[in-house]
């Protein structure tokens, strides 16, 4: 009809919000200190940190991980590609502003199907130089062949690529698939790409509680791995020293103060 405004853009993905059900990204960004999150993932979350404090410091750990990772890949690996599967909300330094900083040409595509992720990404995820590119894609890790596919429009799959699953496939249920996620999409990038990947752990009876809280609040449950299923992930790949470790540890300058080993593994490797 006439004098009908079309529908706003991000109509679409506001649609496909629901507040009253806490979701995982969301209740990160809570733990985190952000403000884009529900009163339902709000009540996940205390849930979870009741039991299990140290679910705080877990997020803010995860953060400084993702930049001591991205500045190694971009500053000493020679990186300049970088697929982001399961992005999560923006929030401080994510990978294309650590990794612009270095490599003004820095190519970075995010992946996620959260339908807020997508609204703030739409509004934040924006180049920080004029050389670089910054994008996203609508998609789900659970159909790695699809996300290559449009990545392949950005990125260059015949030069190196960093692949990033930051703390993500602890919501799969089924470790085989977790493996075959990750090998799919670590088969479709050339030699010298790297794979970024960590998860929780049920290395203390504590987080184990945590687990179980968050899956009775009506959220996806989180899966936690043992070290070995975790280290798994990496079979073919050449481990960057330290390899697998705390993420609170991985190449922690010696300058900085050192919090307490938590529960959650990570490591960067690279393909032969």
């Amino acid at each position: 009809m006439a004098g009908e405004q079309p529908p706003h853009p991000r109509s679409d993905l506001a649609a496909r919000i629901k507040s009253d059900i806490p979701h995982a990204a969301r209740i990160w960004n809570y733990w985190m200190g952000g403000k884009d999150n529900f009163e339902a993932d709000r009540a996940a979350g205390d849930a979870v940190a009741k039991v299990y404090p140290d679910i705080v410091t877990m997020a803010t750990e995860s953060r400084k991980f993702l930049h001591r990772a991205v500045t190694y890949l971009a500053a000493e690996a020679g990186i300049d590609q970088f697929l982001d599967i399961g992005t999560g909300l923006p929030t401080m330094q994510n990978t294309h502003e650590i990794a612009q900083a270095i490599t003004p040409a820095s190519r970075i595509v995010y992946v996620d199907n959260d339908p807020l992720v997508l609204v703030h990404a739409r509004a934040l995820l924006v180049n920080t130089t004029p050389e670089g590119v910054t994008t996203y894609v609508d998609g789900d890790y659970h159909e790695p062949e699809q996300i290559v596919s449009d990545a392949r429009n950005v990125l260059d799959f015949t030069r190196p690529i960093a692949v990033m699953f930051m703390g993500v496939l602890g919501y799969v249920a089924d470790l085989d698939e977790v493996r075959s996620i990750v090998s799919r999409v670590m088969a479709a990038v050339p030699s010298g790409s790297h794979l970024v990947l960590w998860d929780g752990t049920d290395t203390g009876e504590a987080v184990n509680e945590g687990s179980d809280k968050l899956a009775e609040s009506g959220a996806v449950p989180y899966h936690l791995r043992t070290l070995d299923q975790l280290a798994g992930c990496f079979t073919g790949l050449e481990p960057v020293e330290p390899g697998l470790a705390p993420i609170s540890h991985w190449r922690l300058p010696e300058s900085a103060v050192a919090v307490a080993p938590i529960d959650a593994y990570g490591a960067v490797a690279r393909k032969p």
